[in-house]
């Protein structure tokens, strides 16, 4: 497990089995129990807290990562990896990030 790496996870209804794209710094995922992460959607708004992503990714259909979305989760939800993002789209997502938390630098 890796910060950018897409993950199909089981999450608590209504949410259920549903991508999600891991946050947490890498050191964390071999010592923590609970790990942060953004959901990915295929409700896309279209905002600078979004990031398409797509077949591209590994992913079934045009879908969005939710910056706003961010959640914690168990480690142990997270069965299987999609693969990591490319630089650009982890890029992205840091940028869309930043802006979401109102980080410094942050721009959309």
């Amino acid at each position: 497990m890796r910060r950018g790496e897409v993950w199909w996870a089981d999450l608590p209804p209504p949410a259920g089995r549903r991508p999600v794209v891991l946050l947490s710094r890498n050191e964390a995922y071999a010592v923590r129990q609970l790990v942060i992460v953004a959901p990915i959607t295929t409700r896309v708004r279209r905002i600078p807290t979004e990031v398409p992503l797509g077949p591209e990714e590994g992913l079934p259909k045009a879908c969005v990562v939710n910056l706003d979305t961010l959640t914690t989760i168990p480690k142990h939800t997270l069965t299987q990896p999609i693969g990591p993002l490319p630089p650009g789209k982890l890029a992205a997502v840091e940028r869309a990030l930043r802006f979401a938390l109102d980080l410094a630098g942050a721009q959309p």
